[in-house]
């Protein structure tokens, strides 16, 4: 009997109603404020509850009940979608003032073919007489499932596992980015989209090794499938509430038009500052005052931008005076100054009047976790390790 609300079905109902209610609001935010991330996720959860409807009402009785449903032709892979949609989301994130363009639909062209070519045998069998009175017609059967599944599902894997390496690489180049242009990056590292990056990998495991196991070495039923789909609502709905309620346009806001040679990230060539001049003594003694008598460091907000309007040069000229004179990237070069002040005001006993963390926070850091990790690297030390030697 249709429907039928059991242990099987029930918890992916529960789950996939709340998955698109994320849709729904993510898509009428998108509608609102045109964030283009918005319309990726929506999509991406979009497509992942389509998937875990057909199962959904699959243990709900559907097949039993209606046994010449067509509902076959119609359970497309979305891996062919999900993959560039994935990497898509991930690079409007990672990038200032992302715009979509005409190549991008090429990385669709797997999932457009693949419905169009299921369209076609849904058309060609639903001629055919008798067609309404059983499941799947005669292409269905003697092409594809007889062949083309199995071609797709070899396919499908590497396809998934190139565009996953693709968005890890865009994403951790991204890190490295960062680092070259902003003193502070706590707020900029995205954590988030590391997680989903990871909830996403292990889906994907998972359901490699089991069409691995199912093709190979037994068949699985679908109690025992269950598992995967119940794992894939459960982080699809993670997804969906982290990915709505956290502020992913922070790039939007920012000026990400310049590439510092020492990334080796490839851009565009206008993204180059052509006025980049040889590095003199005097623009590094410019440098070297704004941060030990100007203290500039003491602004938390401190950018690559910012330093180059006080010392008079390009973003490109400063670029090159921090990474090749000072040999170190932005980041670390800014954070050096403020550990160093850091220090200082240990030995003035500042301890004593404030905490840990608001000593940090005077010397221009404002995260702990920025400051813990900071410290660490340049001393080989915690902070609270640190003061202990210069007590005892």
């Amino acid at each position: 009997m249709f429907p039928d609300f059991n242990k099987w079905s029930l918890p992916l109902l529960i789950l996939v109603l709340q998955v698109l209610i994320f849709v729904i609001l993510l898509l009428l935010r998108y509608y609102k404020k045109r964030n283009i991330s918005d319309l990726f996720l929506g999509l991406i959860l979009l497509l992942t509850c389509y998937a875990q409807i057909c199962y959904t009402v699959g243990f709900m009785g559907w097949y039993n009940e209606f046994r010449t449903t067509k509902i076959n032709y119609f359970l497309i892979n979305i891996a062919y979608a999900l993959a560039p949609l994935i990497y898509l989301y991930v690079k409007s994130i990672t990038q200032s003032n992302f715009k979509f363009k005409n190549k991008y639909w090429w990385f669709f062209s797997p999932a457009i073919l693949f419905v169009i070519y299921r369209f076609s045998i849904y058309t060609y069998d639903a001629l055919q007489p008798s067609f309404h009175e059983t499941q799947n017609g005669i292409l269905k059967i003697k092409l594809d499932e007889a062949y083309v599944q199995s071609i797709s599902a070899f396919i499908e894997t590497p396809f998934m596992l190139l565009f996953l390496a693709f968005t890890f690489q865009l994403f951790y180049n991204y890190r490295k980015k960062i680092q070259q242009y902003f003193s502070n990056t706590y707020k900029l590292e995205l954590n988030w989209i590391l997680t989903f990056l990871i909830l996403f990998s292990v889906l994907f495991l998972y359901g490699t090794i089991q069409d691995i196991i199912g093709s190979f070495y037994t068949d699985l039923n679908y109690e025992q499938r269950w598992w995967l789909n119940l794992l894939s609502a459960l982080v699809t709905l993670f997804v969906g509430i982290k990915g709505y309620y956290t502020d992913t346009t922070k790039l939007n806001r920012l000026d990400f038009t310049f590439s510092p040679k020492t990334i080796g990230i490839p851009e565009d060539a206008s993204d180059f500052e052509e006025d980049q001049k040889s590095i003199s003594e005097s623009d590094i003694s410019t440098v070297k005052n704004l941060m030990e008598v100007d203290k500039v460091y003491l602004n938390p907000e401190l950018n690559l931008s910012d330093l180059a309007k006080m010392a008079n040069m390009s973003r490109g000229q400063l670029s090159e005076i921090v990474n090749t004179a000072f040999k170190k990237n932005f980041n670390d070069f800014v954070n050096g100054y403020r550990v160093e002040a850091f220090k200082n005001m240990l030995k003035e006993d500042k301890h004593k009047q404030l905490s840990l963390l608001g000593i940090a926070q005077e010397c221009g850091f404002n995260s702990k976790a920025t400051f813990n990790r900071v410290f660490k690297k340049l001393t080989n030390l915690s902070p609270t390790e640190y003061l202990k030697t210069q007590l005892n």
